[in-house]
């Protein structure tokens, strides 16, 4: 049974870094993506309202990232550890959120094609980052 895990989130002064861990268990190749994606707290909590950030092909490392974390934020994998990262910089207020990861079955991530969190296969249960002083 595939399933992902985050972990990472917490209390962040604005400026500062946080590396969030996507864990992946039970996938049975390499053909997949994982997304991240977030969600302002108190919003209603339905998958398609999820903004996505950064996505990451398992198998080729190819990604994708949104305009508005180009620059601050990167995404990287280990596919010994099964895990992918997103390591978060210069982070401000506006990026308070909870963070979800999730995986999308026989699809690469392309710079140019924003993955749709309703094609997502698996989702995390998230991580809130909060960014305030």
């Amino acid at each position: 049974q595939e399933h992902v895990v985050e972990s990472g989130g917490g209390l962040v002064q604005p400026g500062g870094s946080l590396r969030l861990s996507c864990a992946a268990s039970g996938f049975t190749s390499d053909y997949y993506a994982i997304g991240w994606f977030r969600q302002a707290p108190g919003e209603e909590r339905e998958v398609v309202s999820r903004e996505v950030m950064s996505c990451i092909s398992i198998r080729d490392g190819s990604t994708y990232y949104a305009e508005s974390v180009k620059g601050r934020f990167t995404i990287s994998r280990d596919n010994d550890k099964n895990t992918v990262y997103l390591q978060m910089n210069n982070l401000k207020p506006e990026d308070t959120a909870v963070y979800y990861c999730a995986a999308r079955l026989y699809y690469y991530c392309s710079a140019h094609v924003r993955p749709s969190p309703n094609a997502m296969d698996y989702w995390g249960e998230g991580t809130l980052v909060t960014v305030s002083s």
